[in-house]
């Protein structure tokens, strides 16, 4: 990809299905710039990605001049704060928009994401139907979180994507291959339609485009991680 990172000086350890490698690779697109995305085998970690990431040992990590940075949306700001003159800003400059920006990023983190795992990786049926229920109250908060901070246009940073967008955008890929694993549409026009006009507007971007993978690999994958998970439990 043509822009400003410099001819190997970013590098995105990551694992491809993984909404969280997908919101760094989103932000890395949408500002321009270059990058080598290096793929782990999350069974048999690399000795880079251990030694870059001693604590979680987790992906992402991005490599910038061999200095590692940590957590997608951490990852996000830094591209911010590193190139502030690629492409366009993905935090808001105004102190309190960033401040609900953030706040609605740890959200996604902390209430859509678990309920969203544990719907399709839970042990009984009812835990995964309580945790659906669970991931459709969080989308109908996006929804109204969306209606109050677009300002009526088609994002929630506004006209183009932003902070929140990329953090939810991430997850893109997913949601749109989740009625493929599960039988059950989460993007519901019916419940959310802000919310479901927005998916489709963020994947038709040129940067998801380049950073999520295809929705029936997504969902090929999904379905062999519920199957494997399924046989680890019964025995």
């Amino acid at each position: 990809m043509a822009g400003g990172g410099g001819d190997g000086q970013l590098r995105l350890l990551g694992f491809w299905p993984s909404p969280f490698v997908h919101r760094v690779s989103l932000a890395l697109h949408l500002k321009g710039l270059s990058y080598e995305s290096v793929e782990e085998d999350l069974a048999n970690k690399s000795d880079l990605l251990l030694a870059s990431n001693p604590v979680h040992k987790k992906i992402p990590v991005l490599l910038h001049g061999g200095r590692p940075v940590c957590e997608s949306m951490l990852i996000v700001e830094y591209l911010d704060d590193a190139f502030p003159g690629a492409g366009q800003a993905v935090l808001p400059a105004d102190p309190y928009d960033r401040a609900v920006a953030r706040f609605w990023a740890a959200y996604i983190d902390t209430k859509f994401f678990p309920a969203l795992i544990k719907a399709l990786m839970g042990t009984t049926e009812e835990e995964k139907a309580a945790a659906t229920a669970d991931t459709f109250v969080a989308l109908e908060t996006l929804e109204g979180a969306l209606a109050e901070r677009s300002g009526g246009e088609g994002f929630f940073a506004g006209d183009a994507p932003g902070f929140v967008d990329v953090a939810l955008g991430g997850f893109v890929g997913w949601l749109s291959a989740w009625d493929k694993v599960t039988g059950v549409k989460l993007l519901d026009a019916g419940r959310t339609p802000l919310l479901a006009a927005w998916a489709e507007r963020f994947a038709a971007l040129d940067a998801a485009k380049g950073a999520i993978p295809d929705v029936d690999r997504i969902a090929e994958f999904a379905k062999a991680l519920q199957a494997r998970s399924a046989a680890a439990a019964s025995s």
